[in-house]
């Protein structure tokens, strides 16, 4: 009579891990596989430098980097459609929303390939595409971000490293849109690392 009883504690003892265990691992599915950083130890950071595409691929690789996506942040349409967004009447920016490890890269180093990646001397334009949401922005989620970035700007501006003025605006965060499936990792999932241009 013992083993029936053992038998039946062995089971429930395994289904309540696995159940525990299930959780986990839903919980770290859902956060994006970031069950292993500590809670607030990621930062996020949102720029918008021409078609998303390369923008997100030139961010996802850099080392401290634990998440991006590609969206809409800056207009006045709530949760809006690719398709929307090219009408160029929402006023939504193609952004990148990234999630970064400040243990490992700073948010200046960010700042520093978001101005190395595009060219911020053109009003709402990257090479071909025009339109506002093709422009050049930084979207920061706090004082020191804002700081940074204008003084990223100011010393750019007296080096003289670009031969035009910088246009990048800077503005506080908005809500971020996620834009649909098909955009996401879309440079990633055809094996290159940069648009045609």
């Amino acid at each position: 009579m013992r083993y029936p009883l053992l038998v039946v504690g062995l089971v429930a003892v395994a289904v309540f891990w696995a159940s525990g265990a299930f959780a986990r691992d839903k919980a770290s599915a859902k956060s994006g596989g970031k069950a292993a950083v500590k809670d607030g130890a990621l930062k996020s950071a949102m720029f918008g430098a021409g078609c998303f595409w390369g923008v997100e691929e030139t961010f996802r690789t850099l080392p401290g980097v634990k998440e991006t996506a590609v969206g809409y942040a800056g207009g006045k349409t709530k949760d809006p459609t690719y398709k929307e967004v090219c009408t160029d009447k929402t006023g939504h920016a193609e952004v990148v929303h990234i999630e970064f490890d400040p243990a490992k890269t700073s948010y200046q180093k960010l700042l520093d390939v978001f101005f190395s990646s595009h060219n911020p001397m053109t009003l709402n334009r990257q090479g071909p595409d025009v339109g506002t949401q093709y422009r050049s922005v930084i979207f920061y989620y706090s004082p020191e971000q804002k700081k940074l970035a204008e003084a990223t700007i100011a010393r750019l501006t007296k080096e003289k490293r670009f031969p035009r003025p910088i246009v990048t605006a800077l503005e506080p965060a908005p809500p971020f849109y996620m834009a649909e499936d098909y955009h996401q990792k879309y440079l990633m999932k055809r094996g290159k690392n940069a648009c045609h241009y």
